[in-house]
């Protein structure tokens, strides 16, 4: 049986609960993306290789796919709303510890940011879903969605300028202010009880048995749709610059357009939950689908339209996590089931996602041309569009049982 809804909030308190979700957001993303525009001088202050460097990137995005097994036990023992305290103030020491010493403590607090931003992947879908009414869960959904962007876009274009007037070890770390405000925001509207450990209720005893959601096809065909939704996001990031490079255009060039199609996220984040609940979750699959590939064909077959393609395929991107995102409770269940779908999920998605940069990268230097990589992401894309058609149809048989 779900457990029982919670009393109506007061304006105050809703209000709080979505400012924590905003920063939290921003937060779980911010730490990650804050090294790349000062890699240069982290790597020569740390002694570090391109390579090494590289892994205080990638390790945060491993750790998303490794440790969401670990962050459903921790909702499951201590409640969302403890763990979402733990997730923002794990993050913000982090955050401390990855700019306090050399390479190793850079490594160790990379690790922790890794670790307790997974926790926070996994628990605010499910604080969504309780703390809002059904009608309003994907609109929420959206907006916590198109707030990782925003966050990913501030910390991008504002954390080398912030550097030069400071260091780079100040420009990383500053960012852990997301998950500071974020906790402050969440102390202020539930006092002590966002420390307090309230356990996921265990299903009554009468309750009938259910089949498992580890063993649902939807949620294993969420987890493959995930999966191709990550694996081009990721590849996508880390190659369109070069991508668009090779083809003649100047780096600076290159860059901002590469930052357009990171922004215009936040536009597919917001219209994604009209389109899911106006028509269906499979009509928002296809059309996410169906967008997403405007990179490989639109770039196999006119590559002169760039700037076409990478604004709907920046769209499709935004739409494509936040369709997910919905569609962890969209499939129903309590707030158990959400959180092992979650973990599911997110485990599956992100171990396939951190192999994109590298296979593209395998496939265009095997190759010498760009064509063979962006068939690669065009495979990717139509299993996330057939996966996630496919999982929609248990949000239907769902709603008619």
């Amino acid at each position: 049986m779900p457990p029982s809804p919670r009393p109506p909030r007061s304006r105050a308190t809703l209000i709080g609960v979505t400012a924590t979700i905003l920063l939290t957001a921003a937060a779980l993303r911010s730490p990650i993306v804050a090294v790349a525009p000062v890699a240069r001088d982290a790597g020569a202050d740390l002694g570090a290789s391109a390579a090494v460097v590289g892994l205080l990137t990638t390790i945060p995005v491993l750790a998303f796919a490794v440790c969401a097994p670990i962050a459903v036990v921790v909702i499951r023992r201590f409640g969302a709303d403890a763990a979402l305290s733990v997730a923002l103030a794990g993050s913000v020491l982090g955050c401390v510890v990855r700019s306090l010493g050399g390479l190793p403590a850079a490594m160790v607090g990379t690790a922790l940011i890794g670790f307790f931003l997974t926790i926070g992947n996994v628990v605010v879908p499910l604080i969504i879903r309780r703390e809002y009414p059904p009608e309003r869960v994907a609109t929420m959904t959206g907006v916590y969605t198109s707030a990782i962007n925003v966050g990913t876009m501030l910390v991008t274009l504002a954390t080398a300028p912030l550097a030069s007037f400071t260091d780079w070890r100040f420009a990383v770390a500053v960012w852990g202010a997301f998950a500071l405000a974020g906790l402050a925001t969440w102390f202020g509207t539930h006092g002590l009880a966002a420390l307090r450990p309230s356990p996921e209720p265990a299903p009554a005893a009468d309750e009938p048995p259910r089949r498992g959601v580890a063993r649902s096809p939807c949620t294993w065909l969420l987890a493959v749709a995930f999966a191709g939704q990550s694996f081009s996001f990721y590849a996508t990031t880390a190659w369109l610059p070069t991508l668009l490079v090779d083809g003649g255009m100047p780096t600076a060039q290159a860059g901002a357009v590469a930052a357009i199609f990171q922004v215009a996220g936040i536009a597919g984040a917001l219209t994604l939950p009209v389109i899911a609940t106006r028509t269906s979750f499979g009509v928002g699959a296809v059309v996410t689908g169906v967008g997403w590939l405007a990179i490989p064909v639109g770039f196999l077959l006119a590559p002169s339209l760039w700037l076409v393609w990478c604004l709907i395929g920046g769209v499709a991107q935004g739409a494509g996590i936040t369709w997910v995102f919905v569609m962890f409770n969209a499939l129903g269940d309590d707030g158990r089931d959400v959180a092992t779908r979650s973990g599911i999920v997110q485990g599956v998605g992100y171990a396939v996602g951190a192999t994109g940069p590298l296979a593209l990268g395998a496939v265009h230097e095997a190759s010498g041309s760009w064509s063979p990589p962006l068939l690669v992401l065009l495979a990717a894309i139509l299993v996330l569009l057939v996966a996630g058609w496919a999982a929609a149809r248990g949000t239907r048989i769902r709603a008619r049982a």
